[in-house]
């Protein structure tokens, strides 16, 4: 990813769709106790690490990024926590330590499912749990507005799809949420604010072709806005 791409996106309070409802309820699922240890694999600048060090007021937290201007971000956010939460710019897929939850919003179908389940395994406590969101598509065919938000860029599954692939993977799934609609529209409203101030400050070149592709991006998730989709799972190995 070039500069431009992180230019756009910065300062914004997310780096993917979702609320602070999806990660309560994913603790809430898992069953993760109160004083627990949480990995947010992936942490973007910090939101959904914010959410679980709220949900889980004594629980050890670490977050991970590979963008260190994220982490930046999410030690900033996270300060006001002390010391039981962490952020580090390192690999959130081979990981160290062992966890009651991996929490892991947006980040997981970069890698595969059964390769980051894999990974992860053996890194939980007994009874642990990872909980992770992945594309899929919430009609079966998808329309063709649906389609084209992805652009054949990442061609999502069914949920049923998804489903298998997590069993096939030998884990089981403990509860399964839609993120739909309304967090993503807590994703873009904020993206569609940074790139008006992007646009009054002159951008170069580059700069320019990302903001409208960016826009391009939101453009056809408002067309088909009640069917673009994450699948929000909690699993645990049997």
């Amino acid at each position: 990813m070039n500069e431009a791409f992180f230019t756009v996106h910065r300062d914004l309070p997310r780096e993917g769709p979702g609320e602070a409802a999806d990660v309560l309820w994913a603790l809430d699922v898992a069953r993760t106790p109160e004083a627990s240890r949480i990995l947010d694999a992936g942490c973007g600048p910090g939101a959904d690490t914010v959410a679980l060090a709220e949900a889980r007021g004594v629980a050890d937290i670490l977050a991970l990024d590979l963008q260190e201007h994220f982490i930046e971000e999410t030690r900033r956010r996270t300060a006001r926590f002390g010391p039981r939460v962490r952020a580090e710019a390192s690999s959130y897929i081979n990981i160290s330590g062992e966890f009651d939850l991996i929490w892991s919003a947006g980040a997981v179908y970069f890698h595969g499912i059964a390769n980051v389940l894999e990974a992860w395994g053996p890194h939980l406590t007994p009874g642990g749990a990872v909980a992770f969101s992945e594309p899929a598509w919430m009609l079966d065919p998808p329309s063709d507005a649906a389609r084209a938000f992805w652009g054949g860029e990442y061609e999502p599954k069914s949920l049923a799809g998804v489903e298998a692939e997590i069993h096939a993977a030998g884990w089981g799934i403990l509860g399964q949420r839609w993120i739909v609609d309304e967090p993503w529209a807590a994703y873009y409203g904020p993206m569609s604010a940074r790139l008006d101030q992007l646009e009054d400050s002159d951008p170069d070149a580059e700069l320019q072709a990302a903001i409208k592709e960016t826009r391009d991006e939101i453009s056809k998730w408002q067309a088909a806005r009640d069917e673009i989709a994450y699948s929000l799972f909690v699993v645990r190995r049997p």
